[in-house]
């Protein structure tokens, strides 16, 4: 828990000062649900672990959408109204989850959907702008880090009695993202925090690869093997996105060459 909690002050910190893109990269890396996985790993065997990543692709679909409704509503609408419809649209999908018990195939065809989708709806919000700055709050750093390790100790605690879906559903329930909405909109505004947020959508994708590599790997290579995968897939997913976004950023800024 400790753990889990520093390094989620770290980056919503870094989130904050980095601009939209590089917060929406960092947001996105497994922060809470790595170390969820970890735990899960060390206390089952591969087969539930396989079975956990079914249900945590499927229910990425639904923290994408969460995160395309909060970015949508914030720049007009308090931060309850625009997180409260952002959660409603969260437990509907997690709930579907609940009851379809997609397959694998059936996990990964959702998000081929719902995923580009989300990311394309959410480019005209992803705007580059520059995050005024924040006002420090005593409770921010406790805050964060209490609900990053709560969420990883309920995971632990209970999984034995969710089972490896619903485990699943816990591991990657958005507890960073939704965590930094409530930093962030306060402090910087519902435009800045909604344009970090979109930023995010392209970054979730990347987690759903992870998530997948996690499925695929842990029965025939092992727990240890399918957990390094997700922090590797996501961390080398939103470093390439960061790098594109440099890359064209410079080409865009540099002057023609002369005639």
């Amino acid at each position: 828990m400790a753990a889990t909690a520093a390094v989620v002050v770290a980056a919503s910190r870094l989130a904050e000062r980095a601009g939209p893109l590089i917060g929406g990269m960092i947001a996105t890396l497994p922060i809470s649900a790595g170390p969820a996985y970890i735990f899960l790993a060390l206390g089952h065997d591969d087969a539930f672990l396989k079975g956990s990543a079914v249900a945590s692709v499927a229910t990425n679909d639904a923290t994408a959408l969460l995160v395309l409704t909060y970015a949508a509503l914030a720049p007009r609408a308090p931060l309850a109204v625009a997180l409260g419809a952002a959660f409603v649209v969260w437990f509907a999908g997690a709930w579907l989850v609940t009851v379809w018990h997609p397959s694998f195939a059936e996990a990964v065809a959702l998000s081929c959907v719902v995923l580009p989708l989300a990311a394309l709806a959410a480019r005209p919000l992803a705007k580059a702008v520059a995050l005024p700055p924040a006002v420090a709050r005593w409770w921010d750093v406790p805050f964060r880090a209490g609900l990053c390790g709560v969420l990883v100790a309920t995971v632990v605690t209970l999984s034995a009695r969710l089972g490896p879906a619903l485990s699943g559903i816990a591991a990657v329930f958005p507890i960073v993202l939704s965590s930094l909405i409530l930093i962030l909109h306060p402090r910087i505004g519902g435009n800045a925090a909604s344009a970090v947020m979109a930023n995010c959508l392209v970054g979730i994708i990347g987690f759903g690869l992870a998530m997948a590599a996690v499925h695929l790997a842990a029965v025939p290579l092992g727990g240890a093997v399918a957990v390094f995968l997700l922090f590797a897939v996501s961390a080398a997913w939103n470093a390439a996105l960061t790098l594109h976004s440099v890359a064209r950023s410079r080409t865009v800024k540099s002057p023609p060459p002369p005639p």
